[in-house]
């Protein structure tokens, strides 16, 4: 922890950061998982075809960063997701992406259409995550 009681984590193996940031951050059992990419951290800048496995690719680099810090999905309590191609996407997205959570157990979630995203990449999505008491 820093002085200002916030961690910055940089997972070992993790997905290789598009930009300057840490993979997560965490303040008061709070944790804010930078939105993920869908390459790999075995084949960084390089994405499949079509937003199925594009989204099963950031779903597991999600994955990737929680179990880092020791947290799993279950921990996850808001998602934000940005499509590139929403009216075409949203319905295969939402179908992979309800697949990774328990039934029941949805996270809060916000989903947007954007111009643009980091590798020409089709979704990016981040988490809010809270650390058991």
């Amino acid at each position: 922890m820093s002085d200002a009681g916030i961690a910055f984590h940089m997972i070992t193996g993790g997905p290789k950061p598009v930009a300057p940031f840490s993979h997560a951050t965490e303040a008061d059992g709070w944790v804010f998982v930078t939105g993920q990419m869908p390459d790999t951290p075995a084949t960084p800048g390089v994405l499949p075809e079509g937003i199925v496995a594009q989204t099963r690719n950031v779903m597991e680099n999600l994955k990737t960063v929680l179990a880092g810090i020791g947290l799993g999905l279950e921990h996850v309590v808001v998602a934000r997701a940005f499509l590139t191609e929403f009216k075409q996407d949203y319905a295969a997205f939402n179908e992979t992406y309800r697949s990774y959570f328990a039934e029941g157990r949805l996270p809060a979630r916000t989903c947007v259409g954007v111009t643009g995203l980091a590798y020409d990449a089709l979704v990016e999505i981040d988490f809010i995550a809270r650390r058991p008491a």
